[in-house]
């Protein structure tokens, strides 16, 4: 693996918690070597100058602005960490390639370990899969015409649920009982979901077709959470039918 990536350099622009979790990670790697990462105002204009990749970590909103006040250089790989854009945000660079980490980093320091074993939504350029290697991740395509349906899903896979572990947090408060205490039970049926799938995984009175004890559910927790509580309802129905 070390002689594969001996002397591959890299270039981040934008080292937030993104960009500077995959800053702290990749140069952690082996044959890995980091420049300089430039921050907002910098002069990005020779910014692909002696690099192999240069990413741009940018919100996505910028990325288009970014890479076009980049000078191409036909060696330098230029990527995104995006995971709803495709290459063509990249223009007008030559050899392109979207690598978005699928994990949440809510810091530069935590997201560099999770980084580490991975999975990464690749597009583009070979160079996007080196990069996946030295981090010893796992790597999947996504075309750019599926990659905002592919966002989606990883938001509700992350945000979405982070949302309803709030209502689980604010409900137990009312109960008087300590959110960690619920926590084995989230983490159980995640396991139930990747050990056999959420179909069969699935438990509890939606499931049961337990319409009274929904209704009291509905009863007990207050006007400001029932529509999350309905809709989730609706989404169980939906899956057991």
């Amino acid at each position: 693996m070390a002689a594969q990536h001996a002397g591959r350099t890299f270039r981040i622009i934008g080292p937030g918690r993104a960009g500077g979790a995959l800053q702290q990670a990749l140069a952690s790697s082996s044959g890995w070597h980091a420049r300089a990462p430039l921050g907002r105002g910098a002069a990005l204009t020779d910014a692909a100058r002696d690099v192999d990749l240069l990413v741009i970590a940018t919100p996505d909103q910028a990325i288009a602005a970014v890479a076009a006040a980049v000078t191409p250089v036909d060696s330098t790989v230029i990527a995104h960490l995006s995971g709803s854009h495709g290459l063509d945000v990249l223009a007008p660079h030559v050899r392109r390639a979207a690598l978005h980490p699928l994990m949440t980093l809510p810091d530069a320091v935590l997201g560099a370990r999770r980084l580490t074993g991975a999975w990464f939504a690749v597009a583009g350029d070979p160079l996007a899969r080196e990069v996946v290697a030295a981090l010893g991740g796992h790597a999947f395509v996504v075309a750019d015409d599926e990659r905002a349906v592919y966002h989606a899903a990883a938001c509700v896979a992350s945000n979405h649920v982070v949302a309803l572990l709030a209502q689980v947090e604010r409900l137990a408060a009312i109960a008087g009982v300590p959110f960690r205490a619920f926590l084995d039970l989230v983490v159980a049926s995640v396991e139930n979901c990747a050990d056999i799938g959420p179909a069969r995984a699935l438990t509890g009175p939606a499931a049961r077709g337990d319409v009274s004890t929904i209704e009291r559910h509905v009863a007990a927790i207050g006007a400001r959470e029932r529509p999350a509580y309905e809709a989730m309802v609706e989404e169980i129905r939906r899956l057991v039918s």
